[in-house]
């Protein structure tokens, strides 16, 4: 039997070189034949005792072009981040920056009040704020059985 030995380093290498291959063939490809992917919004929840904060990153989204919907047990939102014309003289152009709309739905792990949501956008990130439903509403209730 011959003994090999194992490096974790380069299988790490090997790991991320797969990842890569595998990234770069689910790019979508536009019709001017250059790769891109869709764009999707990266989030963060916190959780607290009586609401749950909503941070969603948009960068380059304006205020006007981003629609925001909250059911009770969810969060959506739709948008369009609008492209800028560009004029190339020479040479080729590429860009890597996704233009088009998008769409994120985020379930929330508890209901809220969607009628007392507060949204706030500033530099790129919306904020929302999401009041948990009151716990009496929540609440579970033993029902008794006549017979």
């Amino acid at each position: 039997m011959t003994l090999i030995r194992w490096e974790p380093l380069r299988e790490i290498d090997s790991l991320q070189r797969e990842m890569n291959r595998l990234f770069e063939n689910l790019a979508v490809t536009r019709g001017d034949g250059l790769g891109s992917t869709d764009f999707v919004p990266a989030a963060e929840l916190r959780e607290t005792g009586d609401t749950i904060d909503l941070r969603i990153e948009l960068p380059g989204v304006e205020a006007k072009d981003i629609d925001v919907q909250v059911t009770a047990d969810s969060v959506s939102i739709l948008g369009e981040r609008r492209g800028e014309a560009l004029e190339e003289s020479e040479g080729v152009l590429r860009s890597e920056f996704h233009y088009g709309s998008f769409q994120r739905v985020i379930p929330l792990p508890s209901r809220v009040k969607n009628t007392h949501v507060e949204a706030e956008y500033r530099q790129g990130i919306l904020r929302l704020r999401l009041p948990k439903e009151d716990a009496e509403k929540n609440r579970v209730v033993k029902v008794e059985i006549r017979s």
